[in-house]
């Protein structure tokens, strides 16, 4: 009966030692995000894109504005042929118009511009999770919900500093 029962605890010993132990980090992308300057130099340009953007639509709208202002004033006096093909420019005009909002995709903008600067991030939170011998990183800013983490797991400033060092 002893040597059962010592057969079972070292049974129940080597399945505690095989079983592997999973140390977690946690980090913060919005704060290594907010607090790089090639993120914020991205958003700079993006801003600066957005702008000339919405220059050309505003100028677009403009000009469309004005034509069916003349358009209205003119109707009246001009023949059936002339009111169709002036709304006929109208109506290109107006799909001109909401081609190019619909081809002006700030989402898939700022993805292209922020692609290299996440790709670097990632690089570096593996590089650190690595050397401290971590096997999950969870991120505080994205889907993933984490309602408690003890300070000690927060990698954050450990892959900022190394960001900032190159």
């Amino acid at each position: 009966m002893k040597n059962v029962f010592y057969v079972l605890i070292l049974f129940f010993s080597a399945n505690v030692f095989a079983q592997v132990q999973v140390k977690v980090g946690i980090v913060d992308s919005e704060v290594i995000l907010a607090q790089l300057p090639d993120y914020k130099t991205a958003q700079d340009k993006l801003n600066e894109i957005i702008k000339g953007w919405q220059a050309v639509l505003d100028s677009l709208t403009t000009d469309f504005q004005m034509r069916l202002e003349s358009y209205r004033k003119q109707e009246s006096m001009m023949t059936e042929d002339n009111k169709l093909k002036a709304q006929q420019d109208l109506i290109k005009m107006e799909q001109d118009i909401r081609d190019y909002r619909q081809k002006r995709d700030i989402v898939t903008k700022q993805e292209e511009l922020l692609a290299p600067i996440k790709k670097k991030i990632i690089n570096m939170i593996e590089k650190v999770a690595k050397e401290e011998k971590i096997t999950l990183v969870l991120d505080k800013a994205g889907d993933v919900v984490v309602l408690f983490s003890d300070p000690s797991f927060d990698i954050t400033f450990k892959v900022l500093d190394r960001l900032k060092r190159g």
